[in-house]
Parts: structure tokens; C-alpha cells; sequence
């Protein structure tokens, strides 16, 4: 059995930079409670020690030896007691501590030769040497003493406790008569996991007027925690305690909070915390980041909130541990630019984040799709000095990746390799994705094969991004031959897998291939979902076919398959497609009243349609509608906007649009800005035209040989001779070249 110190213990890591420690020199005791009330129950007295009587005989031999052991007592005792070691027997042992129990440093140096012999130390002689070193303060040696003997591997621990605590009870009034030995004994079992022989002594002390400290009743409650059941007895324990006497104080209540929180209680766990202060224990910041955590566990951001204030209010300062788990849920809740301000607001508090919370914020800002900020981020934990970990080194490569910067996630990656850590298959999946995202499908299959050979195995999600590269480019044979490998290796594709290759085939057109595949999946136990019909009815959309779609929906629904907003947004884009307006229009207000909420691309598709019949009234009332039931337009609603009033020449309501875009952080597509140029130039207004058009180059953008065509004579006229060469070679190698 492995010794930890049993005078110090943490409660939990997560429980913040608290250290709480039990120090039994620090106990405050009571014969009757530990509150100072006397209990209900009836004490039992302690029972007299009445050792055996020596004979005359024994008593001249324990004479001789107490009195030469103390007359030579700067000489080893090994050598002293040489003569009378074949005499002694364990009650000549008792009968010389009897004789020497005022000299403690005596004691134990005979009791520790005692030991060292063939004839051991009876048990009682133990308990009698716990006392004693009890009541001469000596309570690392008390408890050494009893861990010792309980590190032994024993076969009937349950005779053994009975016999151990019988001797203590016994040899107690004579001996010490401290109380702390109880809390001695008590804490060593809980140390050794003996949970219920603990819990049994105190359930026995109690008969006899003594309560254990409440520092060992709060090391027995963590203690109890460390699993589902044991949690919900801790609780227990918790409850019944005080009716015995155990005054809880904050960390009894702290535990107790973080095992409910654990078990999912956290409201229970709250009105735990606000009953502490009725019981007389003023909840510290511990206190409040356990119910802080358990929200933000359950996604209760608006409760972690007032929490805060109240937590301030209070004069409490926010640790590490609350500012990381808010942080945590403001990311998974995607709003992690305002997990970047608490992390600015916790730095001016003094509460400096750790690796962990900067991972969790470029991690975040990856997802968002904003990798400058993530990259940011990694660079100033790195000047910070805080070393970016394998998980910060993924995160970051991952979001390279997933934005298509290949060059600068392999720099990462070397650089990752340098310091030492060693990437696993998520490291490696993530750069495989990056080339199958670009179409470089030769560079993903080198990556996969580096990871062979560095002993990794690919998984289901590794073969599923390569399957997926592979029908993106219109190779579902070789995709499929993908497929028969993964199943030799063991892997067994998954629904993903399944609506990878299902989705591949509807972009090739082959639909047959795609719903056999689907019935395949379904008799092979990879139930279709939602993402699978979804799939199958935007191909039928797309080919006009909104029959099959809709009888698509029919079975889906027939299963128990609820549709997702992708699902609405799918048919909707289909009846548009089909010239089928009306019927687009009444599935939103079908839609809305069922509760299901539309998004921009709902109505954008709608708008779209309008603004290519040249409706932009209808338009304008559909984009009205949506901003009144409070979606926020993306930009792809803009550039549908602008050029729908481009193309009707309302070029103030298209320029007024073009400006709130930018202001919300939205850019231009490159058919936008050729719309925008040309009705500027329509209009005359030839300063607006190239100011847009300089705009548009700068941002790689290529415009049409009409807007080339103009500029080209714009400035052949002004005499511009040097950009007009310039603007022809441009508008020769994108707009002639790139087409062949």
C-alpha cells in the first residue's frame, strides 16, 4: 500500500489553487461534539488498564533493565540491553514502558528495539507507545507508527481493526488520555481506503464521548467521493454528521458542493451554497467556482454571470479555475471574442492564464474560422514564456489546415517536431483534411503514408477525410477501393463514411449509385440519418426533381428522422430552382409555425430568385420579414442584395448596402464588386468605379473583360500608358488564360 502524507491532503485540482490542509496539531477537540453541544447519546466510560502482574522474579528483571537503560542511556541500546535480550518477552516490554513512560525519547528508542528483534512488540505494547507519543505532541511519529502497521498486507483486516481498536480503547485512560490518537487512527484508514472500518470507529467512538475532528471527517468525505456511489454516501454522510456533533466548516461544504455538481445536482448544489452562510460557513472563492463550473458544464452562461457579480460583490477575487471554465463555455458557445476579454480582463486582476486557457481560446477562435486571431494568440503564449503544448500545437494546425494555408501548417508542424512532441493520428488527420480541403489529393496520401510508417494506425475519420477528397474530385471508384482497405485493416466504416461516399456520388450525378448504396448502408445496420436524406433529396432538388425530394422527406419522417434547418433549407432551394416561389415561401410560414426558426441562407435563396426575375419589391419585403424576426443577414444575403439592385439600378441602396457589409466585417465577392463597377460607370461616377475596382485587384479578385475593357481605355485615354500595359497583361493572363 502506497503511503501518502496523511497530515496534508488536496481536495481537488479542479477545486481551484486551494491546498487544504489536515493538520492534527492544529485540531480543535471535544469529548463531547465538535460544535460544543453535548450529543444525545448515552457515553460509555473508558475502561481501566489492568495490565498482568509480574512475578517477583520479572519485577527484579524489568527493575534491572529500566534502571540500566536509563542509567546508560547515551550508549546504543543494541549493546546495553546484549545481556537481558533473551529474557524479555513481550510483557516484560509493557511492564519496562510502565516503569519509563515520562522519558518519550527513551521510549522510543526501546520500543524501536524492540521491533528490530525476532519477538516482536505485542499489539497492545503499540498502542500504548501511540499514546504516548500522542500526548508528547509527537503526531508524525503516531502516525507513522500506525501506518506502518497498517502497510502490512494482512488477510482478515476486519478481525485485525477490531483487535486494534479494542487495544487503543483499552489501553487509552492510562496511557495519554488524548483524543487525538482516536483522529490518528481514524485518518490512517481513510488514507489505506479502509472506508468502512473508518466509518465503523467513529460510528464506535461516538459511544464513548468522542467525535472525530472535523478536519478527518472532511478527509473521509473526499475520500468518499472518489466515485459515482461514493459521492452520493458522502452526501449522505454530510446530512447525518451533525446530529452526532461534526460542525461542518467551508472546505466540508466545498467537497460536498463539487460531488453534486459532479452528479449533476447543480441546483441543488446552489441552494447548498446560499444555505452555508444560515449555518454559520461564509462561502469562499472555492465555493463559487465549483457552482460556477457545474453551469458552465450545463451551459448556463447567464447563471456564471450573476454568479461573478456575486462572487465580486462579495470582495472575493475570481482564481484561475473560474476564469478558465468561463472561458471554456464562452468558446463551446462560440462567442470567443468574448472569452478573449475575460482572458484580458483576468490578466489585470493578476490571475495569469495557463497553457490550458490559451489552447482553449485558439482552439476556439480555429473553429470560428478566425485564425489570425488563434495565430496571435499562440504567438503570445509563446512570448509569455508559457510552452505551447502537443494539444496548442494541433489546435493551431488544425485551423491552418481547415483554412487552406498548407505552407505555414507544415512550418508548424516541423516546429512542433523540433521541440520534441511527437504528433499522434489527430495531428496527422488534421494535415491530411488540409490537402484533401485543397483537392491535393497526392500530398494527403503521402501524409497518410508518413503515419504508417511512424507506427499509427489511420482511423475511421482518417480514411472518411480521404474518402471524401477522393469523391469531392469525382473519384468514387478509387474512394470505394479506400473503403474494401479500411474493412481489411479491421475499421468499420460509419455513418459518416457512409454519407461521404453517398454525397460523392450525387455530385458526380451518379443518384442511382448513391440511393442503392443507401439501401446497402441500412440492411448492413448504418441506419441512414438525417444528413443521408438530406444528401439524396439536394441532389433530386438540383435536378429539378422535387417529387422524389419530397417522397424522400415522407420516409424520413416515417422513421422518426427530424429534420434539421440544412433539410427546410434544401427544399426551399429546390422549389426556387424549379421556379416554384409560392411553394418555397409557404414552407417558411410553415416553418415559423411549427417554432422552427429560418436562418439567412432560408431567405436567401428566396431572394436570389426575385432578384434574378428582377422582383426587388418582393425582395426587399423577404429581407424586411427576416430582419424582423431577428436573423442577421451574412454575406451572401449582401452580395445578393447589392447585385439584385445593381441589376435594377438602384445604385444608392446598393452602395448603402455595400458600406454596411464592410462595417459588419463582410467582403464582396468578385461578381459583386464587377456589378458595383459597372453601375458606378453607368452612372457616371468614374472615381467610386476605380477606387472599387483597385480594391478588388489588391484582393486577388479577378473582374470580368468588360470592367478590364473599360479601365484599359480609362487610362489609355488619360495617357496612363504604363498601367494601361499593365491592365492589358492582367486582363490577358486571368481573363483569357485561366479560361482555356
Amino acid at each position: 500500500m502506497k503511503r501518502s502524507a496523511i497530515s496534508s491532503y488536496f481536495f481537488h485540482r479542479a477545486m481551484g489553487s486551494i491546498t487544504p490542509t489536515c493538520s492534527i496539531a492544529r485540531f480543535s477537540y471535544s469529548s463531547t461534539s465538535s460544535s460544543g453541544c453535548s450529543t444525545s447519546t448515552v457515553t460509555r466510560p473508558f475502561p481501566d488498564y489492568s495490565p498482568r502482574k509480574p512475578s517477583i522474579a520479572d519485577a527484579d528483571l524489568v527493575r534491572h533493565v529500566s534502571t540500566t537503560i536509563k542509567r546508560r542511556r547515551s550508549e546504543p541500546l543494541r549493546r546495553v540491553l546484549k545481556p537481558f535480550e533473551s529474557k524479555l518477552n513481550p510483557h516484560h516490554l509493557i511492564w519496562v514502558l510502565i516503569n519509563i513512560k515520562n522519558d518519550y525519547v527513551l521510549v522510543l528508542d526501546f520500543f524501536n528495539w524492540a521491533r528490530s528483534r525476532r519477538d516482536k512488540p505485542s499489539l497492545e505494547a503499540l498502542c500504548i507507545v501511540l499514546h504516548i507519543a500522542v500526548a508528547s505532541n509527537d503526531l508524525k511519529m503516531a502516525q507513522t507508527l500506525v501506518f506502518e502497521f497498517w502497510a502490512t498486507p494482512r488477510l482478515d483486516v476486519h478481525h485485525l481493526f477490531d483487535q486494534f481498536t479494542e487495544r487503543l480503547i483499552y489501553t487509552y485512560k492510562d496511557w495519554g488520555a488524548h483524543p487525538l490518537v482516536f483522529d490518528v487512527f481514524f485518518q490512517v484508514l481513510v488514507e489505506a481506503g479502509l472506508l468502512l472500518e473508518a466509518e465503523k470507529l467513529f460510528h464506535k467512538l461516538l459511544s464513548y464521548g468522542i467525535v472525530v475532528s472535523v478536519d478527518s471527517c472532511n478527509l473521509f468525505l473526499t475520500r468518499l467521493c472518489g466515485n459515482f456511489e461514493g459521492k452520493k454516501r458522502a452526501i449522505r454522510v454530510f446530512r447525518e454528521y451533525p446530529e452526532v456533533g461534526v460542525s461542518w466548516n467551508t472546505m466540508s461544504y466545498n467537497i460536498v458542493l463539487h460531488s453534486l455538481c459532479q452528479l449533476g445536482k447543480v441546483k441543488e448544489a446552489h441552494n447548498l451554497l446560499m444555505q452555508m452562510e444560515f449555518c454559520g460557513n461564509v462561502p469562499d472563492v472555492v465555493s463559487y467556482g465549483v457552482i460556477i463550473s457545474g453551469y458552465c458544464q450545463i451551459g448556463q452562461l447567464e447563471k456564471v454571470l450573476k454568479l461573478m457579480e456575486e462572487l465580486q460583490r462579495k470582495g472575493l477575487r475570481p482564481n484561475e479555475y473560474v476564469y478558465n471554465n468561463i472561458i471554456d463555455l464562452l468558446c463551446k458557445n462560440g462567442e470567443v471574442v468574448e472569452a478573449e476579454r475575460v482572458l484580458r480582463e483576468m490578466t489585470k486582476h493578476g490571475v495569469f492564464p495557463d497553457n490550458v486557457v490559451y489552447t482553449t481560446l485558439i482552439s476556439g477562435f480555429c473553429k470560428s474560422g478566425n485564425v489570425s486571431a488563434a495565430h496571435k494568440l499562440f504567438d503570445e503564449m509563446k512570448q509569455k514564456k508559457i510552452v505551447p503544448d502537443f494539444v496548442s500545437y494541433t489546435s493551431m494546425l488544425h485551423g491552418l489546415c481547415k483554412i487552406g494555408k498548407m505552407v505555414e501548417a507544415h512550418k508548424l508542424f516541423s516546429e512542433m517536431l523540433v521541440m520534441g512532441l511527437e504528433p499522434d493520428e489527430v495531428t496527422y488527420t488534421a494535415l491530411i483534411y488540409g490537402h484533401c480541403k485543397a483537392g491535393e489529393m497526392r500530398e494527403a496520401f503521402s501524409i497518410h503514408n508518413q503515419m504508417v510508417q511512424k507506427g499509427l494506425t489511420p482511423n475511421v475519420v482518417t480514411y472518411t477525410i480521404l474518402v471524401d477528397g477522393l469523391c469531392k474530385r469525382g473519384e468514387v471508384d478509387v474512394a470505394n477501393e479506400l473503403l474494401h482497405e479500411m474493412a481489411g485493416k479491421g475499421l468499420q466504416p460509419n455513418v459518416c463514411t457512409y454519407n461521404t461516399i453517398i454525397n460523392g456520388l450525387c455530385k458526380v450525378g451518379n443518384i442511382v449509385q448513391a440511393v442503392k448504396l443507401m439501401e446497402e448502408m441500412d440492411l448492413a445496420g448504418f441506419y441512414p440519418d438525417t444528413i443521408t436524406y438530406t444528401t439524396l433529396m439536394d441532389a433530386y432538388c438540383k435536378m429539378r426533381e422535387m417529387a422524389k425530394a419530397h417522397e424522400l422527406l415522407l420516409i424520413m419522417l416515417d422513421k422518426g428522422l427530424q429534420p434539421t434547418i440544412v433539410t427546410f433549407n434544401v427544399l426551399i432551394n429546390g422549389f426556387c430552382l424549379s421556379g416554384m416561389l409560392e411553394d418555397g415561401e409557404r414552407l417558411i410560414k410553415w416553418m415559423l409555425d411549427k417554432g422552427i426558426m429560418p436562418n439567412a441562407t432560408t431567405f436567401n435563396s428566396l431572394m436570389k430568385q426575385y432578384c434574378i426575375r428582377n422582383n426587388m419589391r418582393a425582395t426587399t419585403e423577404i429581407y424586411k420579414g427576416m430582419h424582423a424576426r431577428g436573423v442577421m443577414p451574412d454575406s451572401n444575403t449582401y452580395n445578393i442584395l447589392i447585385k439584385g439592385h445593381c441589376k435594377s439600378r438602384n445604385m444608392k441602396e446598393a452602395w448603402f448596402l455595400q458600406k454596411e457589409m464592410v462595417e459588419k466585417g463582410f467582403s464582396l465577392t468578385a461578381s459583386s464588386y464587377n456589378a458595383l463597377i459597372k453601375v458606378f460607370y453607368k452612372r457616371k461616377k468614374f472615381g467610386e468605379a476605380r477606387k472599387l475596382f483597385e480594391e478588388m485587384r489588391t484582393q486577388g479578385l479577378v473582374a470580368e473583360k468588360e470592367i478590364y475593357d473599360i479601365f484599359v481605355d480609362v487610362n489609355y485615354e488619360e495617357g496612363n500608358w504604363e498601367i494601361t500595359l499593365q491592365l492589358c497583361d492582367e486582363a490577358i493572363e486571368k481573363c483569357l488564360v485561366e479560361k482555356t
